[in-house]
Parts: structure tokens; C-alpha cells; sequence
């Protein structure tokens, strides 16, 4: 009942005017940031991590939830128009919407994205309601060996989810792991890897890597492109668009059937609690997966709704399943979530077993915007602006990347009052620039650095509980779990590899 009355509250905090205009205002900074190929709502909300010292956390929490779920929705803005998906989680989206863009149902493509965008993201936002206070149950039994062996597991999992470079994701996750070794022991009272520096003995904070590593490095990445605008507005089709045609037809949606949207959201929301899965692969397995179960897989990659509404639905439910590890085991699900959680440290909250029954009050609201932004605001906005989504796209590139720039750097300077904190980020920003135009996740980066420390410490702990012998990692039922789950996921994902041949894709991931 407490569990209860607590979500019932989250709710209830949306009707604050405040805490309302953050959430509306997040969505449409989502919905921008996730249409402009390029930019994405990790972006975003890097960006406003910086003004989380003046908010409430509750406030921008919820700004943080709206921007995370609009910017997962509007990558089919541009995926379906011009064949470039607006973030990475649209590249299925486009295999479909494309198509019946050029058949003249473009609009019709984006209801249907939309549809099955606010079904995916009100399961996931339920699900997360009822899922998170088990999981949480369940984080309680597991002890300093099994926690060293989960986030061992999680690190795992998120090198090899980087398909064809596990490699340098591993050099990327290992980079992170030592740039969170610098400061004081996570055990001992003592300062390492300083250099003989005074201001590095704090450490390296999240603020600078965050900016450095996803602002700016994309600043550096969208200088090296010629062209003076995100779009070309020659390839947007000047067709007037009625608001009418974006409600798909109800014998279409019929079809498609209510089971798939279903089962589509639950494949998301699984996948969202694997750490460092993301939104691409949501909708990669959802889809494939669709594409089986299908009565007609011959139409997939020919513009079919099925395929957009088994992607949409994935990756929008994912959004929830996302925040499940990161909630209860202080493990980030994606790089979304990875930055949610430097929220809550910046805060001064320590996410873990018990944070869902002590802070509920914090983070319902939370809840409440996800559930919300996917079940009103997803629609309610393609009804209202969707006539004007294509001209947000052709925004010239100097206007719209200086002001990033600017917004970046004055950001990481402003959060801390610190010179040394803005050169750092400039650094990271360099050093993740290079990484990226090498093909180097940097995903794996911030990941590392976040998960580094509560690795190296249950490491310690349970070699010092054991004197020294590593026997305990595999005598310990709760680690020996995590660790035969790590070797069920290496050999499912590297040694058998899918064998399901999608339609070939002819946009890039941005």
C-alpha cells in the first residue's frame, strides 16, 4: 500500500505548475534534440545536468524523463522523411517509414511510429512501477561478491553489445575504469594517480565527462561536415500535410494486432534492463522478431506498419526497463540513465536496494513522466506540431552548434565555479573525438568511469572478507549466477550470432 500511495503521489506531483512546465518543456526540448539528425536526448540531457544545481532533483528528474522518452520517439521524425534516423533507435524505423514516405503515407508512417511509440513507453513506464519494487526485493539478497560479479557482468555486456567492435570497446571500458582510478581510494584514505596535483586529489567529477565526452565531442564531429544545414530542405517534400492524416487507420492498427504492440513492448522492457543495450537494440530484436512472427515477412523492408510499430514500441518501452538496474543496483541501463544517475549523485543520493522504499517520494514523479509523456504528450504533440516537425531539421549548422558550444562550456563552468573543470571537459571532449572517428564507443567510456569504482570496491571487500582468496567469487551462489549468466550472454551473442537477415538498411546510424 505505501508503494502505492507513493506512485499515486508521483502523480499528483505532475499537477505542481512548476514541476509541469519542466515536464512539457523537457518533452519539446527532447522532441527537438531527438528529430535533428545528430543530436540526441543523451545530449540534451548532458546539457542540462549542469542547471540540476539550482533545481529541485525532483523537478529535474522529471524534466530528465520527458526529454529521455521524446527523444526516443522523434528519431522517426527524419527517419521516415528523408531516410536519416534522428537518433540510433530509428535505424528499423526507417527500414519501413522511408518507403511509405515516398509513397506518399508519410504521415501516416509517423501515427503509426507514434502509436506504437505511446503503447511501448506507457507499458515500459507500468512496468517499471511494478517491476522496480521486486527488483529491489530481490537486490537485498544479493551480497559484496554476487554485486562484484553483477557489475562485472554488466560491463561485459555492454563491451560485446558493440557488434563488430568488442574490441575497442573493451580499450574504451578500460580507459574509463582508469580515469576513475584518480583521486582518493575507494577504500583507503589515500590519494592515488594525482600526479602531484592538489586539485585531482577529489577525483575526476561525472560533470566534465559527460559534457566532454557527448557535447563536445559532437561539436568537433559536426564541424568536420561541409554542409551549412542539418537537412537539405530540398529533400524535404513540400506536400501540405493535414493534421488528420497522422491518425493511422483503425483497420490498419487492427492488423497489426494488439498482441504484437504487446509483445513488442515487453522485448523492449527486457532489453532495457540489460546494461548498455540501449534503444538500437530494442527495436533491432523487436523487429526481427516481428519479422518472424509475421503472416507476410515478404512485405517487411517495403514500408510496412508492423515493422514500425514492433520498433517504435521496443524502443520507447525500453525507456523504463532502462531505469530498472540503474534504480536498484546503481547500474546504468544506457548512457541516458548513466546521466540520470549523476543527477541523483550530484544530489547527493546513492542509488541501491533499498533507495526505491526511502526515496519513493523522489523519484515517483519520475515514474509519473514517463507514463505521461508516452501516453499523452507523444500524441497530443504529433497532432498539434507535426506539420512543422520537418522545419526544425533544416536549421542552419553554425546557429544551432555555436550554441551548443556556448551552452556546454558556460554549463561546466557554472556547476562548479571551476576553470580546471571547463579545461577538463574541453579535454575529455578532444580525447572522445579522436575515440569516435576510431570507431571507439563512447559509451563504454562514461560507463566504465561510472561502474569503475563500485567494481574495484565489492572487488576488495570480498577478497578482504575471504583473505585474499578469489575462490569466493566462484563459491558464492549469487556470484556464481551472475558469472554463468555472463557466459550464457558471451556465447549467445559473440559465439552463435543471429542468423535472422533483416532488410538492408540504407541509413547510417548517427
Amino acid at each position: 500500500m505505501d508503494s502505492i500511495s507513493g506512485l499515486l503521489g508521483g502523480f499528483a506531483a505532475l499537477a505542481n505548475p512548476e514541476t509541469l512546465l519542466y515536464m512539457i518543456g523537457g518533452f519539446l526540448i527532447g522532441t527537438f534534440f531527438g528529430a535533428v539528425p545528430g543530436l540526441t536526448s543523451v545530449l540534451a540531457i548532458a546539457l542540462l545536468l549542469p542547471l540540476t544545481y539550482s533545481l529541485d532533483v525532483t523537478t529535474a528528474l522529471v524534466a530528465c524523463a520527458s526529454i529521455f522518452m521524446a527523444g526516443m520517439c522523434s528519431g522517426s521524425i527524419t527517419a521516415t522523411t528523408i531516410n536519416i534516423p534522428g537518433a540510433p533507435s530509428s535505424m528499423m524505423t526507417a527500414l519501413e517509414g522511408y518507403p511509405m514516405q515516398q509513397r506518399g503515407e508519410g504521415a501516416k508512417a509517423l501515427g503509426h511510429a507514434a502509436l506504437g511509440s505511446m503503447i511501448g513507453g506507457s507499458l515500459g513506464a507500468l512496468l517499471l512501477m511494478v517491476m522496480a519494487p521486486l527488483a529491489a526485493d530481490v537486490a537485498l539478497l544479493i551480497r559484496t561478491p554476487g554485486k562484484f560479479s553483477l557489475i562485472a557482468f554488466a560491463l561485459i555486456v555492454i563491451i560485446i553489445a558493440q557488434r563488430g567492435s568488442v574490441t575497442k570497446g573493451m580499450i574504451a571500458t578500460l580507459l574509463g575504469l582508469m580515469v576513475a582510478t584518480i583521486g582518493i581510494d575507494v577504500v583507503q584514505p589515500l590519494a592515488r594517480f594525482t600526479f602531484g596535483s592538489s586539485v585531482l586529489i577529489q577525483g575526476i567529477d561525472m560533470m566534465p565527462l559527460i559534457i566532454g565526452t557527448f557535447a563536445i565531442s559532437e561539436l568537433l564531429i559536426q564541424a568536420d561536415s561541409r554542409s551549412d544545414r542539418t537537412v537539405d530542405p530540398s529533400k524535404i517534400q513540400a506536400a501540405k500535410v493535414r493534421r488528420r492524416d497522422f491518425i493511422p487507420p483503425f483497420s490498419e492498427v487492427r492488423e497489426i494486432g494488439m498482441m504484437r504492440y504487446l509483445k513488442s513492448a515487453v522485448i523492449g522492457y527486457a532489453v532495457g534492463i540489460l546494461p548498455g543495450a540501449g534503444g538500437s537494440m530494442a527495436a533491432f530484436v523487436s523487429y526481427a522478431e516481428s519479422m518472424r512472427s509475421s503472416k507476410h515477412p515478404e512485405r517487411y523492408g517495403k514500408g510496412n506498419p508492423e515493422g514500425i510499430a514492433a520498433a517504435e514500441c521496443a524502443n520507447n518501452s525500453m525507456c523504463g526497463g532502462a531505469f530498472v538496474p540503474m534504480l536498484t543496483f546503481g547500474i546504468p541501463g544506457d548512457p541516458t540513465t548513466a546521466i540520470v544517475l549523476g543527477v541523483l549523485v550530484i544530489n547527493g543520493l546513492q542509488p541501491g536496494p533499498q533507495f526505491m522504499t526511502q526515496q519513493l517520494d523522489l523519484i515517483a514523479p519520475m515514474f509519473a513522466s514517463l507514463f505521461v509523456s508516452a501516453l499523452i504528450l507523444i500524441p497530443l504533440t504529433l497532432y498539434l506540431l507535426g506539420p512543422y516537425f520537418l522545419k526544425i531539421v533544416s536549421i542552419r549548422r553554425d546557429v544551432l552548434y555555436s550554441s551548443i558550444a556556448i551552452v556546454a562550456l558556460v554549463g561546466s563552468y557554472v556547476a562548479t565555479y571551476s576553470t580546471f573543470q571547463m579545461a577538463l571537459a574541453l579535454v575529455f571532449g578532444i580525447l572522445a573525438y579522436f575515440l569516435r572517428k576510431q570507431n571507439y564507443p563512447s559509451v563504454c567510456l562514461l560507463l566504465g568511469f561510472v561502474l569503475g569504482p563500485s567494481l574495484e570496491e565489492y572487488c576488495r571487500r570480498s577478497l578482504s572478507i575471504s583473505d585474499g582468496n578469489p575462490l569466493i567469487f566462484v563459491t558464492s551462489p549469487d556470484s556464481l549466477f551472475f558469472l554463468a549468466l555472463t557466459l550464457v550472454f558471451f556465447y549467445f551473442m559473440v559465439i552463435r550470432k543471429p542468423k535472422t537477415r533483416l532488410p538492408q538498411a540504407e541509413a547510417s546510424e548517427t
